[in-house]
C-alpha cells in the first residue's frame, strides 16, 4: 500500500497486504488492483513461489534455474564467481523485469477481454429489455433544488408537453406538484409514469404514489428506471437536432419516458459505454470495447426489426446494410413523400442500391402497408414462396398469417425450388405463424417497499423486491430503491452451485432479495436471492470457482507446488542474443 494513501483508498482496502496465485486471479479482481495501482493507491509486485533470499546464488530458485540451464558449476575457477554474479545481475535487472511486465500484461489483456464480454452481455440484455409499448408516458427526471423535470410523450414517442415542478426542498410544493401531474396525465391520457433513478428518485416515486392514490381514475402505472446516459443524450448534438427549442434538462426527461416505451429505440441514441452496465469499463481498451458494443447494438436491432415509418436515424443506421448516410436518406424520403406503403418503395430511396436493399429489407418492417408480408421478417426475395403456398392452399394472405394450426400441417418440401430449400421454407412458415414477433420478454414492473428509501431504512433479513441493474462475474447488482444498488454475490444467487451469474439472472430482471448486511460507511448493501437458509448444493467433483474465493492475506504461506531440481528446461522467453553469448563464452574459459 502506498504511503499516506490508506484513508483515501478505502475502496481498495480488500487489497491491502494481500496476495493470490497469479493464475487464479479473476478478471474483476485483477482490474480492481490495476486501477488501484494507476491511482497510486496500491503497489503491485509478483513474488516467485519457493523463492528464498540467501547469499548462495545457486540455492535461489530462479537464479538456480538459469544456472542449471547453462550448466554452470562453481569449481573455484576465476570466472565462476563472475558467472554467478552475472546470473544474479541478469535475473534482477533484465529477466525478472521482463517477465513481470509480460505476465502482468497477459493478466490485464485477459481481464480486459472478460470485462468487455461482461459489458457486451449486459448491454444485450438491457437493449432487449421488455418494452412497455405504445402507451402515452410521463417522464420525470428527479431533482431537489432544481425541481423535477417533466416531459409527456404520446403513444408514438412524440413530445407533447413539458413542465417543471418543485415538490421537494426548499419550495416543498407537494400538493401543487400532484395537481400539475394530474392535469398533464388527464389532458394527454397518460398511462405510464417513468421515473429516473437519480437523486430524489424515491421521494419523487412517493409523490407519484400519492398522485395515484388521490386520482385512481387516471389508472396510472409507475416505474423507476435507470437514467444512465440520459444526461449524455440531453447534451448531445443528436438531442439538439431533435429538440432544438427544448431545454437541455427537459431532454433528459424525454429520454427517461421513451426508454420505458421502447428501451432499444431510445438507448441506441446514447454511446453504449455511457449506459453504465459494464465491469470496470473505464479500465479497458476503448477501441476494443467500442467495436464489441457496436456489434451488440447491431445484433439487437436486427433481432427485433425496425418499423421504417417511425424509426429514427439512430435506430436505422444500425440495421444491417445501412449506415448513417442511408438512414438520413430514408428519414428525408419519408418526411417528403409520407409513410412507406410497401417494400418496393424503399428502392426509390437515393443511394440505397440493390445490395444494401437485399441486406436491409429483411429487418425493415412496414406496418399497415399494402402487403401484410412487409410487416413480417420474410424477405421480399422470398415472397414467391408465400405466393406458391397461397396458390396451392387457395387461401388469402390475411387468413394464412397467424393461422398456426394450418401452417404447421403444411409440408415444407412441397414449396421448395432451386433457390429456397427446406430450411428456408421452414423458417418462412414459422415466421408466418407469428409475423413480426418481438423476441423481447413481457413487460413487468418491480414494487419497491414503502418506507424503505435510504440505506438507514434497511434491516438485516428484510425481504425486498428490486430490479437487476448490472451483472458482473462476481455477482449481480440490484436496485432496491435506496439510491445504492445492493450486491448479490455469485454464491448467494442460487441454492445450487453456478459458475456464471448469467445462468440465473440478467439485466432488467425483477427479483426478490433478502438483506444480509448494510455497510453505511462505505454505502454498500449485501443481498441474497436465497430467501430461505438452505445449504447450497454443489455437484460432486466440481471445484470451487476461483472468483468466489476470498483473497489470501500475507502471512499464509502457500503450499509448495514445485521443487528446485529441474533438468534442461526450454530457453526462457527473452533469453538469447548478447546475454546468452556472454554466458556461453564464459563457460568455455
Amino acid at each position: 500500500m502506498a504511503e499516506d494513501k490508506e484513508e483515501k483508498g478505502a475502496n481498495f482496502s480488500d487489497y491491502f497486504d494481500f496476495h493470490e496465485p497469479l493464475k487464479k486471479v479473476p478478471s474483476h479482481r485483477a482490474l480492481a488492483m490495476f486501477r488501484g495501482r494507476d491511482l497510486r493507491l496500491l503497489r503491485l509486485s509478483l513474488a516467485v513461489l519457493n523463492e528464498e533470499k540467501t547469499e548462495d546464488i545457486s540455492a535461489q530458485y530462479c537464479e538456480g534455474k538459469i544456472i542449471q540451464y547453462f550448466k554452470i558449476v562453481n569449481e573455484e575457477r576465476p570466472a565462476d564467481a563472475w558467472l554467478l554474479e552475472t546470473v544474479a545481475l541478469a535475473w534482477r535487472s533484465k529477466i525478472r523485469p521482463h517477465l513481470d511486465a509480460q505476465l502482468l500484461t497477459g493478466v490485464r489483456d485477459t481481464a480486459e477481454h472478460e470485462a468487455i464480454q461482461v459489458f457486451a452481455s449486459n448491454l444485450h440484455d438491457l437493449l432487449l429489455a421488455a418494452p412497455a409499448g405504445q402507451r402515452a408516458t410521463l417522464g420525470l427526471d428527479p431533482g431537489i433544488r432544481t425541481g423535477v423535470k417533466v416531459a409527456v410523450v404520446d403513444n408514438t414517442g412524440k413530445l407533447v408537453d413539458t413542465a417543471t415542478i418543485y415538490p421537494h426542498q426548499p419550495k416543498r410544493q407537494w400538493q401543487a406538484s400532484i395537481d400539475k401531474l394530474a392535469e398533464l396525465a388527464r389532458q394527454h391520457k397518460v398511462e405510464l409514469v417513468s421515473i429516473g433513478n437519480g437523486t430524489a428518485s424515491r421521494e419523487t416515486d412517493k409523490l407519484v404514489a400519492d398522485l395515484m392514490k388521490q386520482h385512481p381514475d387516471l389508472a396510472l402505472s409507475r416505474l423507476v428506471i435507470s437514467e444512465a446516459g440520459a444526461s449524455v443524450y440531453s447534451a448531445s448534438k443528436l438531442a439538439a437536432e431533435e429538440f432544438p427549442d427544448v431545454d437541455v434538462s427537459i431532454r433528459g426527461a424525454v429520454s427517461i419516458a421513451r426508454r420505458l416505451q421502447d428501451p432499444l429505440a431510445e438507448l441506441v441514441k446514447i454511446e453504449p459505454k455511457s449506459i453504465g452496465v459494464g465491469q470496470y469499463q473505464h479500465d479497458v481498451n476503448k477501441t476494443h470495447l467500442a467495436r464489441s458494443l457496436e456489434a451488440v447494438v447491431e445484433d439487437c436491432v436486427n433481432a427485433v426489426g425496425v418499423d421504417v415509418n417511425t424509426a429514427s436515424i439512430s435506430l436505422l443506421k444500425h440495421v444491417s446494410g445501412l449506415n448513417a448516410g442511408l438512414a438520413r436518406n430514408i428519414v428525408a424520403f419519408r418526411d417528403e413523400h409520407g409513410s412507406f406503403l410497401n417494400s418496393d418503395t424503399l428502392k426509390e430511396i437515393p443511394r440505397l442500391g440493390q445490395k444494401s436493399f437485399e441486406q436491409a429489407a429483411g429487418f425493415l418492417r412496414i406496418v399497415n402497408g399494402d402487403n401484410p408480408l412487409d410487416a413480417s421478417a420474410v424477405h421480399p426475395e422470398a415472397y414467391p414462396v408465400v405466393e406458391r403456398i397461397l396458390a396451392k392452399t387457395n387461401k388469402p394472405i390475411k387468413s394464412l398469417i397467424g393461422n398456426s394450426t394450418f401452417l404447421r400441417d403444411l409440408n415444407p418440401e412441397d414449396y421448395t425450388d432451386d433457390n429456397f430449400g427446406v430450411p428456408t421454407v421452414t423458417d418462412i412458415l414459422r415466421e408466418l405463424e407469428k409475423p413480426g414477433r418481438d423476441p423481447r420478454p413481457e413487460f413487468k414492473t418491480p414494487t419497491f417497499k414503502e418506507g424503505v428509501e435510504k440505506l438507514e431504512d434497511l434491516e438485516a433479513d428484510m425481504i425486498l423486491e428490486g430490479v437487476i441493474t448490472n451483472v458482473a462475474n462476481f455477482g449481480a447488482f440490484v436496485d432496491i430503491g435506496v439510491h445504492h444498488d445492493g450486491l448479490v454475490h455469485i454464491s448467494a444467487l442460487s441454492n445450487s452451485y453456478i459458475k456464471d451469474p448469467r445462468e440465473v439472472v440478467k439485466t432488467g430482471d425483477v427479483v426478490k432479495v433478502k438483506v444480509l448486511e448494510i455497510d453505511l460507511k462505505r454505502g454498500r448493501v449485501a443481498l441474497s436471492m436465497c430467501l430461505e437458509d438452505k445449504k447450497r448444493e454443489r455437484p460432486a467433483g466440481n471445484k470451487r470457482d476461483a472468483s468466489r474465493k476470498r483473497p489470501q492475506k500475507r502471512g499464509k504461506k502457500p503450499a509448495s507446488r514445485r521443487n528446485n531440481t529441474a533438468g534442461n528446461a526450454p530457453m526462457p522467453p527473452g533469453f538469447g542474443g548478447i546475454m546468452a553469448e556472454a554466458f556461453a563464452n564464459a563457460r568455455k574459459n
